[in-house]
């Protein structure tokens, strides 16, 4: 199977250029790809990407089966194979698509973690104002939850894109997709105090930074920096549970579910490409309902 090489190297690069998709979502192509490839040439009698069919995607899948691939992990390499067969047959390298019809595997819901509003409040105000670095994680914490942009967006923040007289925040998401996010009142004001005075401290009269949230060196605040001050205010709020920064992703997006927001308007504020990926804060609103029920109700 001479060309299955060079049509993956051309899908490679479909989904690099015309995608623009993060350099790890393209990792994650090709190794899964590469496998799927492997196998079609040492166990199929195929000779060419268009003689594949349905039965040697579904024997490549009972190997990754016995192997003891989870049925989350099968589903994506289902995906991979899928959304590459499709791009054979636009670009006319093939002329038919063997996953049409293809069974995805039954994966058990997994619902995303949340903090109630009163754990997000009691966390936000955890803090210490009178430093510096708390009026900066108090700033950085409001931008979080009140956004629900992702922590990799947010210390990727650099000032020019914070508009306080408009209200709103650039962001540049995964593959450099840039969206614009209304930013509410607290996290203006709060991101406001900590523009004119902490950040200017943390800087400690160094050279100006383009970051955004700065650490106590005056360089751009890590991923790891923000899990380990985020949990750090979880002990002071009281909060026992270990957080991730995406908890308040997660919090973000189900507390506007609750309170009725439009499906569509969360899916763009979070920069979903799919509004299935959106639909599971219904599920984990529903669930939530229904612990309150179960713990509330005399008759539960």
């Amino acid at each position: 199977m001479m060309e299955a090489e060079d049509s993956l190297l051309d899908y490679i690069h479909f989904l690099r250029v015309e995608r623009q998709l993060a350099d790890n979502t393209i990792e994650s192509y090709r190794r899964d790809l590469k496998g799927y490839l492997q196998h079609l040439t040492e166990g199929s009698a195929a000779e060419s990407l268009d003689g594949v069919t349905r039965q040697d995607i579904t024997e490549y899948l009972k190997v990754l089966e016995s192997e003891g691939k989870s049925a989350r992990t099968i589903s994506r390499h289902i995906s991979s194979i899928r959304s590459f067969h499709q791009f054979l047959v636009r670009e006319q390298i093939t002329t038919g698509d063997p996953t049409v019809q293809l069974d995805l595997p039954k994966l058990d819901m997994k619902l995303p973690r949340v903090l109630s509003v009163d754990e997000v409040d009691a966390l936000i105000s955890a803090p210490d104002l009178s430093k510096p670095n708390g009026v900066r994680d108090r700033a950085m914490l409001e931008m979080l939850y009140g956004t629900g942009m992702r922590v990799s967006e947010c210390i990727g923040m650099n000032t020019g894109d914070v508009h306080l007289t408009m209200g709103f925040a650039r962001v540049f998401g995964k593959g450099s997709k840039e969206r614009i996010v209304p930013l509410g009142r607290t996290a203006l004001d709060a991101v406001s105090v900590y523009l004119g005075d902490a950040r200017p401290k943390l800087l400690k009269g160094g050279r100006a930074q383009d970051a955004l949230f700065v650490n106590a060196r005056g360089g751009r605040l890590s991923r790891q920096g923000v899990w380990k001050l985020l949990n750090e205010h979880a002990r002071t709020a009281g909060i026992s549970k270990e957080l991730t920064p995406h908890i308040l992703r997660h919090s973000f997006a189900t507390h506007l579910v609750e309170n009725g927001a439009d499906l569509r308007a969360i899916q763009e504020m979070l920069g979903h490409a799919d509004i299935s990926t959106t639909q599971i804060y219904t599920h984990v609103s529903k669930s939530r309902l229904k612990d309150v029920y179960s713990r509330f109700h005399p008759r539960a």
